[in-house]
């Protein structure tokens, strides 16, 4: 119904934001890292990304900061089980890219910190979304390469630093996150699946 909503912010609290557009006040429902964008301040002129929620008698409007959200926002309540508040709750917990390289590595322990998402819910997220990101916009170009990768000259925790950094976490963090992973693999994906776990 609505592709985006652009207004003044008049409300917002740790759920959802209030646009006003010439005197009509929108509710949006939204993510705690869309709620935290810096660029939500009140009073100020705002843009939301929005998803009309229609279920079972429930309407509601979702809407987010950037596009990317409200693109994974919608691949998540195509999942069995999620629904709408599911997905707000998996959006709370990282930033998209990070999402996406969590659900590229079957990292579910990540994605089940969202309140309401069980162990087997994150688990069918991973399973059914994994291929869906690898043809969306939301996700690095090189994703693959790094996720995919076989790395076989022992180089696979400088590959592992360099996704991480491509998915917008510092070199310092990225290092960091690696070293600590003590177990030994010959594959960038298992050190990057760990090291997400020490950045979380």
């Amino acid at each position: 119904m609505f592709s985006y909503i652009k207004g003044s912010l008049v409300e917002k609290t740790k759920d959802y934001a209030v646009v006003d557009v010439s005197g009509m006040g929108f509710k949006i429902y939204t993510s705690a890292n869309s709620l935290s964008d810096p660029a939500l301040a009140k009073g100020g002129s705002v843009t939301f990304y929005t998803y009309m929620y229609i279920k079972e008698g429930i309407m509601d409007l979702y809407g987010f900061s950037t596009k990317e959200e409200l693109r994974l926002f919608e691949l998540l309540i195509t999942v069995s089980g999620v629904g709408a508040k599911g997905a707000v709750a998996v959006l709370s917990v990282a930033s998209v890219s990070k999402l996406c390289m969590c659900i590229a590595t079957d990292d579910a322990a990540t994605i089940k910190k969202a309140s309401g998402i069980g162990p087997k819910t994150a688990q069918r997220i991973c399973l059914e979304l994994k291929d869906k990101i690898k043809n969306e916009d939301i996700v690095p170009d090189d994703i693959d390469a790094f996720v995919s990768a076989d790395i076989s000259d022992g180089s696979a925790r400088a590959d592992a630093i360099s996704a991480l950094t491509v998915l917008g976490y510092t070199s310092q963090e990225a290092q960091r996150a690696v070293a600590l992973v003590k177990e030994s693999f010959d594959d960038a994906e298992s050190y990057i699946k760990h090291a997400l776990k020490n950045l979380m």
